[in-house]
């Protein structure tokens, strides 16, 4: 199998998962947000420490704490993914699952907002247009909740300052998530015993069946983020940008065909005019990759001529 052929098959694997997770956090009720993320966190270290001890690589961690900026920067990093885990998984438990799909639709869109104003890249006509596009569809969404869409916006925000942090770091898939969850491990535990103490825990009380899907939260975000990594090695970023939106599609199919959440029409039109942004946008995208990889390639050589005889000198 071709790495480009296996790259897809990741990027599927990874953002199929992502875009049936909320079937899987509803299977977690009664446990409340906090305590599903807290069992998210504990449960990705233990699956993640496994996983690098069976590769052996555990030694990445001696040489990291030798740098102490890169550690400030996990911690911001841990710090955005908590928001993020959280205030999805708040979403999905207060049936609002088409917000959150709202949330990474417009995802894109924030990375190159954030792009212009923290590290003072500049825009393309088309990006800008996109942007536009996508200012005009909050305003509507914003009109019809009758409120902002903050759940949509902290999910948007979070994500990709996230990504632009990691970005920064440049760590491998499983070790950035092992390092992450570890940070926020210590507060996560404290939580879990908390409610512990007060008889709220619900870990052990529901079911088996209830307590071994609180222990596969650790499976069930680590596996998404190495398929991405997997992907993310051997596609092209254009490649890779029109696959991501297949979560967000298959969180709003869910949210509307299976939770049968309200779509009216005025939030149907500003999700079209989000997707109108995100063609836009990946147009723009696609035809300068195009662009790019045309002018990287080397201009052909002409074809060698044979040397020319040499001249005689003119003698004195």
């Amino acid at each position: 199998m071709t790495p480009l052929r296996l790259g897809y098959l990741y990027g599927l694997g990874a953002y199929l998962l992502w875009g049936f997770f909320p079937l899987y956090l509803k299977l977690l009720r009664p446990a409340g947000p906090l305590e599903i993320l807290a069992h998210r966190i504990v449960w990705s270290v233990l699956f993640v420490a496994l996983l690098l001890a069976a590769l052996r690589n555990v030694g990445f961690l001696r040489a990291l704490l030798r740098r102490p900026w890169a550690v400030a920067g996990i911690v911001a990093a841990a710090a955005l993914i908590a928001v993020n885990w959280g205030t999805y998984i708040y979403g999905v438990n207060s049936d609002r699952v088409v917000e959150t799909a709202l949330g990474y639709f417009i995802n894109p869109l924030v990375v190159v907002l954030l792009g212009v104003t923290v590290l003072r890249e500049r825009l393309r006509p088309a990006q800008w247009v996109a942007l536009g596009i996508g200012a005009s569809a909050v305003a509507v969404l914003t009109v019809d909740y009758g409120r902002l869409p903050w759940l949509a916006l902290t999910l948007a925000f979070s994500f990709a300052g996230y990504g632009l942090v990691k970005k920064r770091l440049g760590l491998p898939a499983a070790e950035g998530l092992f390092v992450e969850s570890a940070v926020l491990a210590l507060p996560a535990l404290g939580y879990l015993g908390w409610l512990m103490a007060k008889a709220d825990l619900t870990f052990g009380h529901v079911s088996a069946g209830h307590t071994a899907l609180l222990v596969l939260a650790g499976a069930a975000t680590a596996i998404p983020l190495l398929l991405f990594a997997g992907a993310a090695n051997r596609l092209p970023l254009s490649s890779l940008g029109m696959v991501q939106y297949l979560a967000p599609i298959l969180q709003l199919g869910c949210g509307v065909l299976i939770f049968h959440e309200p779509m009216p029409p005025a939030r149907l039109a500003g999700f079209a005019l989000v997707w109108l942004a995100l063609i836009v946008f990946t147009a723009d995208a696609v035809r300068t990759s195009r662009r790019t990889r045309r002018t990287r390639q080397p201009a052909p050589q002409p074809a060698p001529q044979p040397a020319p005889h040499p001249t005689p000198l003119p003698t004195p």
